[in-house]
């Protein structure tokens, strides 16, 4: 493409963010609208700015940082009528490819941010959209807590004997925020590749997004005799094979996957887990049966390793065994450290924050560096500039409390 891909984002909390920062890992240019200070909010901008450690600057707090580095950032008053034409007008002049937003879809319209009325400005505007439930229930908001307790994840998540459990990562924000990537993509590809005009509105329904991954649970519905054998909570085992469940060692914890009954001979063929051998154990069914019994005697002989021991071990014999590592740990993983994505801090110090999905030769062009996440409305002067006013008129926005 001769000019870079311009995104217009109206964005808040993580789905969205999420799925801009990965428009920004491939050199898109990101520019996310926040609403400035006013009555209700007075701050202005994304809540998300205030949330997290305190870095010094009080609009960027450490939550807020990471997803948004490599974007602009502008603000824009969408209550006001003048502030609904002056988007228009920025995706017109901007020439914005795509916009998005992760906002209630009941305010589409009042906000001026519907696919209709922006396509006013571009015929050919992909618009994407993501919330809970998808325009169908367009006062429900969606907060990944609250969508991993109604989709079921919680249910399926913890010990069978405990209650229920969060995932430890908000992964229904990062499968929206995927999805809405993957989708805006593919409405692209259809543009360029199939000669598509006309642009494409795009929904993306959290709810039904994380529904999706329920692959292994909800098709269940259909074999089972009753609903008593339906999947439930089942701790660190898997459901199909045994063993495989998390042991304590020496001195941390690990991970040990047994896929077949080749592994398994392996595993009781080694020092420490003699007692395994029995021809009734030489079977998964066989195993199933006894699984308790047979946890139990793995924790006593994991009891005689340290955890580097074990994973050492157990990898010269093929089988799929890990640390559980920490946060620390995990940084440190080799893989990891040489694909993290680095960017200023309000400190001044270039920090290491997360690894890119995808190692790309934009990325590595620029040594997955970034610039900072800006602050609220930092690029307001060069981007209205940009969409043909002059310094008095943009200050004339300010002052009438449009910007």
């Amino acid at each position: 493409m001769d000019k870079k891909v311009t995104i217009l984002s109206l964005e808040q909390a993580l789905a969205l963010p999420y799925a801009t920062q990965r428009f920004a890992q491939l050199g898109w240019r990101v520019i996310r609208i926040e609403p400035p200070a006013d009555d209700s909010n007075s701050k202005g901008g994304d809540p998300n700015r205030y949330v997290g450690e305190d870095t010094g600057t009080e609009d960027l707090h450490s939550y807020f940082i990471s997803p948004n580095i490599g974007k602009e950032a502008i603000t824009l008053n969408l209550k006001k009528k003048e502030g609904r034409e002056l988007l228009k007008t920025l995706v017109k002049k901007l020439n914005a490819d795509v916009f998005m937003c992760n906002t209630l879809p009941m305010r589409y319209k009042q906000l001026g941010i519907d696919f209709e009325t922006l396509k006013e400005a571009n015929p050919d505007l992909i618009w994407c959209g993501i919330s809970a439930l998808g325009p169908d229930y367009p006062d429900r908001a969606g907060y990944d807590p609250a969508m991993q307790a109604m989709l079921g994840y919680m249910y399926l998540n913890g010990e069978p004997d405990r209650d229920p459990m969060l995932c430890g990562v908000p992964v229904i924000d990062l499968k929206a925020g995927d999805e809405a990537f993957a989708q805006v993509l593919m409405a692209m590809y259809e543009q360029a590749a199939m000669k598509k005009s006309g642009g494409k509105e795009i929904f993306i329904s959290m709810a039904q997004c994380s529904a999706s991954w329920m692959v292994g649970s909800l098709p269940q519905l259909q074999f089972v005799k009753n609903e008593s054998e339906l999947h439930t909570r089942c701790g660190n085992e898997n459901r199909s094979f045994v063993p495989c469940n998390c042991y304590a060692t020496k001195d941390g914890h690990i991970y040990l996957a047994i896929g077949n009954n080749s592994q398994w001979e392996k595993l009781f063929r080694t020092k420490g887990f003699e007692c395994l051998e029995k021809e009734e154990w030489k079977t998964n069914q066989g195993r199933l049966n006894d699984k308790n019994l047979i946890y139990d005697e793995i924790r006593k002989g994991m009891a005689h390793y340290t955890t580097s021991e074990f994973v050492e071990m157990g990898s010269k014999l093929g089988l799929a065994v890990s640390p559980v590592n920490n946060t620390v740990q995990v940084s440190r993983l080799e893989f990891i450290q040489k694909n993290m994505m680095k960017a200023k801090i309000p400190s001044g110090k270039i920090a290491e924050l997360f690894p890119a999905p995808v190692s790309t030769d934009f990325l590595k062009e620029h040594d997955f560096t970034f610039s900072p996440a800006p602050r609220l409305g930092e690029n307001n002067m060069a981007v209205y500039q940009e969409a043909g006013f002059s310094a008095d008129e943009i200050a004339d926005l300010k002052n009438n409390k449009i910007i």
